[in-house]
């Protein structure tokens, strides 16, 4: 079922209930109405007969011939009166009896003063009346004619209206909903037309504040997402293609020339050398792919764990300058910086790779090949700072220096790839941090900030 028919369905379903509800309190409160007012007129009539009677010369015959006359055009009262004995006094037919009161009704209505009930269909009202000192009982019923045509007519016109309502309803739902919902039907029809090879198209939004066009917002913006994801994916295998075949090509040819002559012992060793590089170079190259690859995984999918950044930076410490016995790594760490200021959520891995790289990046383009280490905070953040000394990085490069596979001339001197400072922007990221760079002067600065919980 669609949600426009779904939505007029409940929209009318809803109405009917409440217009029932109406409907019945209506009827009711109608009914309830009715049955007071006709006990109130009855005991009216029942004081006016009593008058009648003991108040004027009208002679009893005369009373009876009244009370035939208008049963002829009227539901007429009919009222007895009986003495404290309970005898009759006075009675409009006694021939057609309608209450035909008992000894025990009598007595109730002396005692209560006054009683109302209900016989069959007419409606009764029995009460006390005191003439010259005298106690009487009255009684009066009555059929009310009018009272319940008109609750039969106000019953009529309920459900004719109800009916006729619930149509108008359903048919106005109709209207309303498919009016509501015709931008998403747009929005259907636009989606359609939205491949993998044409992600460039987007929803029309207007501006309006409403819930549909807050979701084509949304969705263009999950297109652009897409779209980027998209692009960066084709310009990262494009990349890796490229610095993949560049190390393959040099081996192969290595390998050819040393198969096509004859070569002495030392021209030998010389091409598995060159092999044996450009093969460390592959190594190193996927490598940082893997490590790109697990910093690209969903955060909630990566574990972490309480981590001391003291720590895993002595292990990059250690790592790089046994790996690089001419590199010089200094780590300086304020005396102001507690220990609960140096532990993180975070996952030592990746921290480790970061820090790996942001030391080698400096060692590596640094004139004495060092890299001084700075740790120090303020109440609410903690900073490490890279140093080293060297020329400057231009304003240009310092811009795209996070960009995947980027190179700056200057820098194609040193072997990379280009992918370490992009991973390391990944995984500070991961860490809710962030990283900056400062080259000027003919220093370089790469600093990470952490927040402090």
């Amino acid at each position: 079922m669609k949600i426009r028919t779904r939505l007029t369905l409940l929209f009318t379903l809803i109405t009917a209930m409440l217009l029932s509800i109406y409907s019945i309190s209506i009827y009711y409160s109608s009914k309830e109405a009715r049955e007071k007012s006709f006990y109130s007129e009855l005991q009216n009539e029942a004081i006016a007969k009593a008058d009648l009677f003991f108040r004027s010369s009208l002679p009893e015959q005369e009373m009876h011939k009244l009370y035939k006359n208008n049963t002829r055009t009227l539901n007429e009262v009919q009222v007895a009166i009986y003495d404290s004995n309970k005898q009759l006094v006075y009675h409009d037919d006694a021939k057609v009896d309608y209450v035909k009161e008992t000894s025990e009704m009598l007595a109730q209505i002396f005692q209560k003063k006054k009683i109302n009930f209900f016989l069959n269909d007419l409606q009764v009202i029995g009460m006390v009346y005191h003439y010259e000192g005298k106690t009487y009982a009255v009684t009066a019923a009555a059929y009310d004619q009018y009272g319940y045509d008109y609750l039969t007519h106000l019953l009529t016109i309920s459900i004719i209206s109800f009916f006729s309502i619930l149509i108008l309803i359903y048919l106005a739902g109709i209207f309303l909903s498919k009016k509501a919902l015709s931008p998403l039907s747009e929005m259907v029809i636009q989606i359609k037309k939205i491949t993998a090879g044409k992600l460039q198209l987007r929803l029309k939004t207007t501006k309006e504040k409403d819930e549909l066009n807050e979701l084509a917002q949304n969705f263009n913006g999950m297109l652009e997402r897409l779209e980027n994801s998209f692009d960066s994916q084709k310009h990262f295998v494009s990349n890796i293609s490229h610095e993949l075949r560049t190390p393959l090509s040099a081996i192969i040819t290595e390998l050819e020339l040393a198969s096509e002559k004859d070569k002495t012992k030392e021209e030998y060793r010389e091409s598995i050398q060159y092999a044996l590089d450009d093969a460390r170079n592959m190594v190193k190259l996927s490598n940082s792919l893997m490590d790109l690859a697990k910093a690209s995984y969903d955060p909630n999918e990566i574990s972490f764990s309480e981590v001391r950044l003291d720590e895993v930076l002595l292990e990059s410490y250690t790592k790089i300058t046994k790996e690089n016995s001419g590199y010089k790594v200094s780590l300086n760490i304020e005396d102001s910086v507690e220990e609960h200021q140096l532990t993180i959520q975070g996952n030592e891995y990746l921290l480790q790779v970061s820090f790996n790289n942001l030391i080698d990046n400096a060692c590596k383009y640094s004139p004495e090949h060092t890299c001084l280490i700075d740790v120090n905070t303020d109440s609410k953040i903690l900073t490490i700072s890279f140093t080293n000394t060297g020329n400057s990085i231009n304003k240009e490069d310092v811009l795209h220096i996070f960009e995947p596979f980027y190179r700056s001339e200057t820098s194609r001197q040193e072997k990379g790839h280009g992918i370490g400072l992009f991973l390391t922007q990944k995984i500070i990221l991961l860490h809710n941090a962030k990283v900056t760079v400062i080259s000027d002067y003919n220093e370089t600065i790469f600093t990470i900030e952490f927040m402090i919980s």
